[in-house]
């Protein structure tokens, strides 16, 4: 079982500690990993303060973050679960098809999902994403659930790094071998 709640993953965004991890990466010259911005319409902006204070997404998003890992090209997703099921509504059909052609690029696709109730991160490689939203797209169950996924993706912080995903893109590129 990982530590994250006496490591202070509680009362934070699941995002903040992704771009903290992404920041120690880049200070070491392991990895340069960026936020994808969601573009937005701005409708009102309050003239006083400059700030947008009601806008819309001007498209579909494709994935969260997006970057290189010591030359390989990465993309992911950063989902959070507080249940043992995982419903794949979360994810959306655009993000699947932009995370396949990323990977027919020789690029590394994954999820990162944050299960808030078991205080535990979890990797998905692609490829075990695609098997099941293939599973969903034949008819078959519209989530899965926790017992379904390979205990050896599960992320423990280390280093001082609260989510290392490097150790699951490794672990990714030596079952591609």
């Amino acid at each position: 079982m990982s530590t994250w709640n006496s490591r202070g993953l509680r009362g934070s965004t699941l995002e903040e500690f992704i771009n903290h991890s992404n920041e120690t990466y880049l200070s070491h010259g392991l990895a340069l990993i960026q936020k994808v911005p969601t573009p937005i319409t701005p409708i009102k902006i309050d003239k006083q303060t400059r700030h947008i204070t009601l806008a819309y997404f001007e498209q579909k998003s494709t994935v969260d973050y997006i970057g290189v890992v010591q030359g390989v090209p990465v993309c992911f997703d950063a989902k959070e679960c507080a249940a043992d099921t995982f419903p794949l509504q979360n994810i959306h059909e655009h993000q699947v098809a932009f995370m396949e052609t990323f990977e027919k690029q020789q690029g590394i696709a994954f999820l990162l999902i944050y299960y808030t109730h078991k205080d535990m991160m979890y990797y998905m490689p692609f490829a075990e994403l695609k098997k099941f939203w293939e599973r969903m797209q034949n008819g078959g169950r519209k989530s899965f659930r926790f017992e379904e996924l390979d205990p050896v993706n599960i992320l423990k912080p280390s280093r001082g790094i609260m989510v290392p995903y490097l150790d699951g893109i490794a672990r990714d590129l030596q079952s591609r071998d």
